[in-house]
């Protein structure tokens, strides 16, 4: 069984899955698709960018100067797909067994708050 990931690995690898993006356009993306409960600082998203490009999970794409200020996108490859593919099902799992439990516990006229 894999390990679990990281919440912030998990939302960096869902914001690149559909496309190459830059480190703040990963940020923005994260944050949206969290419901702002992840909120990456540009520190901690190169290091985690890094770490992932070190794991064959991201790559660099292109990059491009803007302003005067060269802009890395990131991609996911093939390998990071897949992990977050193994990520996302056991996500569901832990989902399905605790619907499960709180669903016997309501059958048992318990409440849930």
């Amino acid at each position: 069984m894999p390990t679990p990931m990281r919440e912030p690995t998990f939302w960096i690898l869902t914001a690149l899955a559909p496309e190459a993006r830059h480190g703040y356009g990963v940020i923005r993306q994260v944050s949206q698709l969290s419901g702002g409960q992840v909120t990456l600082q540009a520190g901690t998203l190169y290091a985690a960018l890094d770490r992932l490009a070190a794991l064959g999970l991201v790559e660099p794409a292109q990059e491009e100067v803007i302003d005067g200020r060269p802009r890395r996108y990131y991609r996911l490859t093939s390998d990071g797909a897949a992990a977050l593919e193994d990520e996302t099902e056991r996500r569901r799992a832990s989902v399905a067994a605790a619907s499960a439990q709180l669903s016997a516990r309501r059958q048992l006229g318990l409440s849930l708050s």
